[in-house]
């Protein structure tokens, strides 16, 4: 973005939201739990829903390109950057309402919280949740899953805005739910409210499975490494971990980026890697699994490539 063209949009965006926190250059290496990747020329990180709309019409006006984000937890980001606006939609975001067996959600709350706020309304259906390491909107969004548990099993309403300003509901049957899939991804809307419907359960019970999971995941996941959890989506009939592992992967390294060591399904920064290292060395993992079980495996991270 040009220099003159980043001034008015953050000065436009001041006026209209005095409220909303910007930060110029931010560093995507602070916002990705892969902790790799460029600058963004500019982020927000709206406080209210109602300033979604600025932002995009102020974007629009000065032809500047917008890219929404969460917490980070899926994100591959080039070790240029992000040119133009970055939204993201996580802390600033967040906070739930509980009506009976309904929960209305900010979509910037953490999978995590949403699941102990159910639990502590003795509501179930979230445990799986429970370690997911992102926002309630980027789980709908992917339709994120553990544990034989997933998004589409619980939501009922999902509310945001369009790329034109224009708000949008949509109920479960519209989300065309997929495996990691939902039509959001295709239509690139910025979810601002996640409304769920859960079961009835028991406080004690639910904390209960939740420690099981979670026990289980630092058993079996690389937890101690930065990661963008699993690098590639289950293929048909098998794991994408099984896979890399029958081909003799597990271990390798590109540069700072390594298949886990613990978990073949995950990449891992090991320090010091780069989008470009993480790239090549999913390039080398698709070809290798290809080349040995013709399998052609589909990555679950989102690219940014600025």
């Amino acid at each position: 973005m040009r220099e003159s063209t980043l001034r008015e949009l953050t000065l436009r965006l001041k006026n209209a939201a005095p409220t909303l926190q910007l930060e110029e250059n931010a560093d995507m290496a602070r916002y990705t739990t892969l902790h790799l990747g460029g600058p963004a020329d500019l982020m927000a990180n709206p406080d209210d829903p109602a300033q979604i709309p600025l932002l995009i019409d102020a974007a629009r006006a000065l032809d500047v390109p917008v890219t929404v984000i969460g917490n980070g937890s899926n994100l591959l980001v080039r070790s240029g950057g992000i040119r133009g606006l970055v939204i993201r939609i996580c802390r600033n975001l967040r906070g739930v309402e509980v009506n009976g067996d309904r929960i209305r959600a900010q979509a910037g709350t953490m999978m995590s919280s949403l699941s102990m706020a159910a639990a502590d309304c003795d509501l179930g259906g979230l445990t799986f949740a429970s370690g997911i390491p992102g926002t309630i909107g980027g789980g709908v969004y992917m339709n994120a899953g553990a544990y034989g548990g997933e998004m589409s099993q619980v939501v009922t309403l999902v509310e945001g805005y369009n790329m034109a300003g224009e708000p949008f509901r949509y109920s479960r049957p519209d989300l065309h739910f997929g495996y990691r899939f939902s039509r959001l991804m295709k239509e690139n809307k910025i979810i601002t409210h996640v409304t769920v419907q859960l079961p009835p359960g028991k406080r004690e019970d639910l904390l209960a499975e939740m420690v099981d999971f979670n026990r289980r995941r630092a058993e079996k996941q690389p937890l101690t490494f930065f990661s963008a959890g699993s690098t590639f989506k289950r293929p048909v009939g098998g794991y994408a971990a099984a896979l890399i592992d029958a081909a003799g992967l597990k271990g390798y390294a590109v540069g700072g980026a390594q298949v886990s060591e613990k978990h073949a399904g995950f990449v891992v920064n090991r320090g010091g890697a780069t989008f470009d290292d993480v790239l090549r060395l999913m390039d080398h993992i698709r070809s290798e699994v290809l080349r040995t079980s013709g399998v052609e495996l589909e990555p679950e991270v989102k690219i940014i490539r600025g």
